[in-house]
């Protein structure tokens, strides 16, 4: 079995940190009202390009050509706003891209981008204001000019009549072929909107959950205790001639860890390796196999080295003695691909799903950033988690 097929064939089976990615599209279930003024958190939606809530208005109800609003965000890239007009013809996005906001117009098949200002995923709450300006769009953080954007089109097609909708979170049509192409998912926070003025409320579909934000935020990945992301392994390849192998590190305050941190999964779905924190304890158990050790749980960083034939596991100063292992290279079947998972282990009930935060995942020395996971559970915060001394 190939190393995707395994990883799909983990996704159709049962797990309780598996849990569905976003449907996104829309459950016909009907909506209901929410205020765009207050805290709206834009995450926990991965998979899905549609919006979290919308509105829409005639043209005639616009009294203002401002936007407004309060956003805060750890997140490098993802969609914030969405604005369109002629059922979707004309269009507007602005999104993060690096930290730096990205704004793209759409106009009678003519595509316009522009990026720049200041880095807004610093954690904190800035003020962002658009404005239309005749044909250009200018954007303002924190009371500074950050950015404009025009569009020359004909006059003909100026005419501000029909309908305007806003969305957050996605955008409003299913083929949107962006100039630059831009991840939706975003792990950020909105309040404090006034949107063109407009009292009426936003619509959002009875299937999406709206998620609390967190009082106060810092960089990592949250796990609450009921899902977990996966990866293929081979995602993120080992050099063949370097004989450190693979190496996996994971920061965080590990006494506040509870829960499978991670997990590799062979191809027809038992769990190869799987190490996990127990609170109640203190320790942090490695399963291998037959073979189970044990270290002490404290405020260390987590290291899993793998080697052709032998298996190693650092916490801190603390190392467990190689698990040898002469039946498996697993330089070479990490590299053919094998289900990596954070959070959870695919198909095993027995496993307890993450709480806790990850401050740093890295996987060969890149960080890994879990909105490009094959699956992700929409309860993980990807970027942010709750401040904690």
């Amino acid at each position: 079995m190939g190393s995707l097929e395994a990883v799909l064939l983990l996704l159709c089976m049962s797990s309780p940190c598996l849990g569905q990615a976003a449907e996104g599209q829309g459950s016909g279930a009907g909506t209901r009202l929410i205020s765009g003024k207050g805290f709206i958190n834009l995450g926990h939606r991965w998979g899905s390009k549609s919006p979290l809530m919308h509105v829409s208005a005639n043209m005639s109800e616009v009294t203002s050509i401002k936007s407004s609003f309060e956003f805060r965000t750890l997140d490098p890239e993802g969609l914030v706003f969405y604005g369109d007009t002629n059922g979707g013809v004309d269009w507007f996005v602005l999104g993060l891209r690096g930290g730096v906001p990205e704004m793209q117009i759409g106009k009678a098949n003519i595509l316009t981008s522009v990026a720049g200002g200041p880095k807004l995923n610093d954690g904190k709450w800035h003020k962002v204001e658009l404005r239309s300006e005749g044909v250009f769009v200018g954007l303002e953080v924190d009371g500074t000019d950050a950015l404009v954007l025009g569009l020359h089109s004909n006059p003909e097609d100026c005419h501000m009549t029909g309908k305007i909708r806003l969305s957050l979170g996605g955008i409003l049509v299913r083929e949107l072929e962006l100039l630059n192409p831009l991840r939706t998912e975003m792990d950020g926070c909105v309040r404090a909107g006034n949107w063109l003025n407009l009292s009426s409320p936003w619509e959002m579909d009875l299937s999406e959950e709206l998620h609390p934000c967190f009082d106060e935020i810092q960089k990592g990945s949250y796990f609450p205790g009921t899902g977990m992301a996966l990866f293929n392994s081979s995602d993120f390849p080992a050099k063949q001639m370097n004989d450190s192998g693979v190496e996996v590190k994971i920061e965080g305050h590990s006494f506040k860890w509870n829960g499978t941190i991670l997990g590799l999964v062979a191809p027809h779905g038992k769990p190869l390796l799987t190490i996990t924190a127990e609170a109640q304890t203190g320790e942090l158990i490695v399963r291998f196999g037959t073979q189970t050790d044990t270290l002490k749980l404290g405020p260390h960083s987590l290291a899993l080295k793998l080697s052709r034939h032998a298996v190693q596991v650092e916490l801190g100063q603390q190392q467990l003695s190689k698990l040898e292992d002469v039946a498996h290279d697993w330089v070479n079947m990490w590299n053919k691909g094998m289900p990596l998972a954070f959070g959870g282990v695919p198909d095993d009930s027995n496993s307890q799903c993450l709480e806790g935060c990850l401050s740093l995942i890295q996987v060969q020395g890149q960080d890994v950033d879990l909105d490009l996971a094959l699956h992700m559970h929409n309860s993980i915060s990807s970027h942010s988690c709750p401040f904690s001394p």
